[in-house]
């Protein structure tokens, strides 16, 4: 899939506020409150089923953000909305910066080490306080690179589909 037809995570609806549908969220957007500018938002419970919402609107409230969603007017239909995930089309949002990648851009690439040995492809990534960590899955094995670009992260070719990491391809 090219990342033109990937949606990317964005934020969770995690509670509700008050009795007239508005709803807690969580934004993984920089800032936070950015989440509202990137829109139509796919809300899923599922990675492959997602409803499409346009038109939500929100603010800060406290230490989190609360969204209003067009129709959602009870707290009853609210609470049906609790737990999904909001994704939205990478196309959405502003290009990375220098040596910056959207993780969704790094999913799929073919991973070889510096002497060429294919070790499989980017399965996902996740964070761990640290670093990122990058999971490598070629069928059989599961390989965890630590994203630290310069060190063991040596080139990322996003055009040509491949990542050059400097790993032991038995670690």
């Amino acid at each position: 899939m090219t990342a033109a037809g990937r949606r990317v995570l964005v934020g969770r609806i995690v509670g509700l506020y008050g009795v007239q549908g508005w709803l807690k969220i969580e934004s993984w957007t920089e800032p936070r409150t950015r989440i509202f500018s990137y829109q139509p938002w796919q809300l899923a419970t599922a990675p492959d089923v997602a409803t499409e919402i346009t038109g939500v609107k929100g603010r800060p409230q406290g230490k989190g953000l609360i969204a209003q969603f067009p129709g959602v007017d009870g707290r009853d239909a609210a609470a049906a909305l609790v737990g999904q995930d909001i994704y939205v089309a990478r196309e959405l949002l502003p290009p990375p910066g220098k040596d910056e990648y959207y993780w969704v851009d790094l999913e799929g690439l073919e991973v070889v080490t510096t002497e060429g040995v294919a070790l499989g492809r980017v399965s996902h990534l996740f964070a761990t306080g640290a670093n990122d960590v990058v999971v490598v899955k070629d069928g059989t094995r599961e390989r965890l690179v630590p994203f630290i670009q310069g060190s063991y992260v040596r080139s990322v070719d996003l055009s040509g589909g491949r990542m050059v990491v400097d790993w032991d391809p038995e670690f």
